[in-house]
């Protein structure tokens, strides 16, 4: 049974970029510090938000999707990360009234985060053609 996002218990199992689950993990949170190979800029990426909780939320092709903040609305910032080139990262800045803003790796800057995610996907299927 899923728990809502924020009331999910913290998991600090040491993780490795390939334990990473594939699909949003519904049962507990994977905070940023525990993944062994987490970049600077991820676990820097809510500094100037709050320094809140940094978890993992899933996969989309080959990028990592991490969430600084929480899920309800509040201040956040989505990071993506290719998982085979860690220092290809994205941003989407999240504000409480629900407006965003972030470049994706299409170079395109959206205002829309499901726009963002899709500018993830298509990065992905433009490197496999």
């Amino acid at each position: 049974m899923a728990i809502p996002a924020d009331d999910r218990p913290v998991d600090p199992t040491p993780v490795s970029t390939e334990e990473l689950p594939p699909t949003p993990v519904r049962d507990r949170n994977i905070p940023a510090f525990a993944w062994r190979e987490a970049p600077d800029a991820l676990l820097h990426a809510g500094d100037d938000i709050g320094n809140p909780d940094i978890n993992y939320k899933r996969r989309i092709g080959p990028w990592l999707l991490w969430r600084a903040g929480r899920a309800t609305k509040a201040h956040a910032r989505y990071v993506a990360i290719r998982a085979d080139d860690l220092s290809d990262i994205w941003f989407f800045r999240l504000h409480p009234d629900g407006t965003g803003r972030g470049v994706g790796p299409g170079g395109a800057t959206h205002e829309r985060f499901r726009t963002w995610k899709e500018d993830l996907r298509d990065a992905d299927d433009a490197n496999r053609t």
